[in-house]
């Protein structure tokens, strides 16, 4: 949607006469929007939710532990909920369009039809928590820091930004490398913007416990780490009425309790000590919830549809260490873990099996390659093996109702012999230099104790000397910054219009970057040729056969196991809140913004004796 005003005066003074500029309020990766200019709310917001009450749930994202309110760099375990509640960036995504953005700090975007820029004209009445006007010198600060000591995923993710200017006050300007890609004006849009003023007493590059200053609606106002933390609503919170936040952030606080041991966490759930999780435990799911106030109907059990890519979640391969770098090595490994035998007696049956990187999704790999997508991949024939080619997508193996299947793991033991890896009398594998195949599987949840050991076990049984452990959650954090394992069982989640963000995760300039997202040691030419497609694709078709074409190419390299998804949140909640009649389909944590707090429901609990008065 192209929407010209008397803003192009100012673009003509810096821009060609010829260019084709776009200036609008929200911007799509493919152009199209949903929203017009004069929309007041999104439609699954509800403009009339009541105001107050708290949310008190567990951690976001299963995180362990927090000893840094410093989100943006490798150092410390930073909480998660501070990127979430306290800045404002300069637009927000919507949660019913697959990448459609609208202006929050920004009043519109402009771009030119190559690409080789974009600007934001912003709001002038935009605040931080301090009063300091948000300019577009806090942009350039957010941007430069972000490029030069932040976390590998935002260099990455910004490689593109060869420039950022203040204009003036109230506009900013990114100079974008040619090729860049649509998807990163969006990346761009949704970057937190950050106060430069107050980094002249806090060291961005450091993990620190200083109360964070933000423009959004929360700030920082309880802090107990690493066990609890909670934002309360700043009453002058500049961007109340803009229709991006109508309905919108409608309780005066969040709590987050966070628990290392996950059956405390749904004890304490249970005793109503905290009201919303999100149960990423099948087993917990169809058994724990069997308490009093869940028999009595207080609690209810929510399944949610996601309509996004399943998070891409697997035990992945750390090929830095040279025993993985044989793919049969990795191919032996894949065939020693029993999904179908996990998902019935350890799951009650309830996950599918992750086969490719963009499960769920039309850019999932299948069959033989054939129209646009093997155009493509025919450009990189001589760089490919010709299975590629000739042979179906690759397909985890699946496993049987056995825990240890024996026509697995001889499939995996040959695959070790061809390797030089053998066995040797005492039942251990060596290779011809006597050195023992040794692989370290560290982990900090308990809760992967149930599935990883008996993958373990099948490993041991193959000769494999492998050692899982739990370990502290700060001390896996600093292992997986420094690449300090062979195994890692992680989750990334998956954008529904991927982009450079891919670059993070399977790109070869993050495979040497400390502290960053390519746990695999993934470096490439054909895989990053690929991403790059994905990133400079001009329509939707484009994307899904660049992303086909990487996805085919990725699961050719074995650089995991793939593991499972369920295609919904499993969301337990005391029946004490208001939820929209049609949720948004994506982003589900997002979409809790446009919950409510439900005074009746409460306090009929309340006089039933099963919570106490206080919200």
């Amino acid at each position: 949607m192209k929407l010209f005003s008397a803003t192009l005066a100012l673009i003509a003074l810096t821009t060609p006469a010829f260019a084709d500029v776009t200036v609008s309020h929200g911007f799509s990766t493919f152009g199209d929007l949903k929203y017009g200019p004069d929309f007041t709310h999104f439609d699954y917001a509800n403009p009339d939710a009541p105001q107050g009450g708290t949310m008190s749930q567990r951690q976001l994202f299963g995180t362990p532990t927090f000893d840094s309110l410093n989100t943006f760099i490798i150092k410390g375990d930073s909480a998660p909920e501070v990127g979430v509640h306290i800045y404002d960036s300069l637009m927000v995504r919507a949660n019913d369009e697959p990448d459609a953005l609208y202006g929050l700090i920004a009043e519109t975007i402009e771009y030119p039809e190559d690409l080789s820029y974009v600007a934001f004209n912003m709001r002038p009445a935009a605040r931080f928590h301090d009063g300091t006007p948000v300019t577009a010198a806090d942009v350039v600060f957010t941007i430069n820091a972000l490029q030069t000591e932040g976390h590998p995923f935002y260099r990455n993710l910004l490689s593109d930004v060869t420039g950022v200017t203040a204009e003036s006050d109230h506009r900013v300007r990114f100079d974008l490398a040619p090729g860049a890609g649509s998807g990163l004006l969006g990346s761009v849009a949704e970057l937190p913007v950050l106060p430069a003023h107050f980094y002249d007493t806090v060291d961005f590059a450091e993990s620190w416990m200083e109360i964070p200053l933000g423009s959004g609606p929360y700030e920082v106002a309880v802090v107990d780490a690493p066990r609890t933390i909670t934002f309360c609503k700043d009453p002058d919170y500049w961007a109340a009425d803009l229709p991006v936040n109508v309905g919108r952030n409608n309780f005066d606080c969040f709590n987050y309790e966070y628990f290392v041991d996950d059956t405390v966490g749904l004890e304490a759930f249970a005793a109503g000590e905290y009201h919303m999780r999100v149960e990423y435990r099948s087993a917990s799911w169809a058994t724990g919830y069997d308490f009093p106030a869940a028999q009595r109907g207080w609690v209810q059990q929510l399944l949610i549809p996601d309509g996004r890519p399943a998070n891409a979640q697997g035990i992945w391969f750390n090929m830095r260490n040279p025993v993985l770098q044989d793919i049969r090595v990795r191919q032996a490994l894949e065939y020693a873990f029993n999904f179908e035998w996990t998902n019935d007696t350890i799951f009650y049956g309830t996950y599918t099996r992750n086969d490719s990187f963009f499960e769920n999704t039309d850019m999932q790999a299948t069959g033989i390659p054939e129209g646009a997508e093997l155009a493509l991949l025919e450009e990189f024939r001589d760089q490919l093996p010709p299975e590629i080619f000739t042979a179906p997508a690759h397909v985890p193996n699946p496993g049987s109702d056995r825990p240890r299947d024996r026509g697995d793991l001889r499939a995996a033991g040959e695959l070790l012999d061809q390797a030089g890896w053998t066995v040797g009398d005492d039942g251990v594998r060596r290779n011809a230099a006597g050195e023992v195949l040794h692989l370290e599987f560290p982990d900090s949840s308990r809760s992967l104790e149930r599935i990883m050991i008996p993958y373990t076990e099948n490993l041991k049984a193959l000769g494999i000397d492998v050692e899982f452990e739990v370990i502290d959650p700060s001390a896996w954090t600093q292992r997986r910054q420094a690449f300090d394992f062979d195994l890692s069982s992680t989750a990334w989640s998956v954008a529904t219009t991927p982009g450079a963000e891919l670059r993070a995760f399977y790109g070869s300039a993050a495979a040497g970057a400390e502290g960053s997202n390519n746990l695999t040691g993934l470096a490439d030419p054909v895989v990053d040729a690929l991403i790059e497609r994905v990133v400079v694709a001009n329509t939707r078709e484009e994307l899904t056969t660049a992303a086909r074409a990487l996805d085919r190419v990725l699961r050719s390299k074995h650089i995991w196991i793939g593991g499972w998804n369920l295609g919904a949140h499993r969301v337990a909640v005391w029946d004490i809140f208001g939820i929209p009649e049609t949720p948004a389909p994506y982003d589900f944590f997002r979409n809790v913004d446009f919950w409510w707090f439900d005074r009746d429901k409460y306090d009929v609990l309340v006089a039933e004796g099963a919570l106490d008065s206080g919200l």
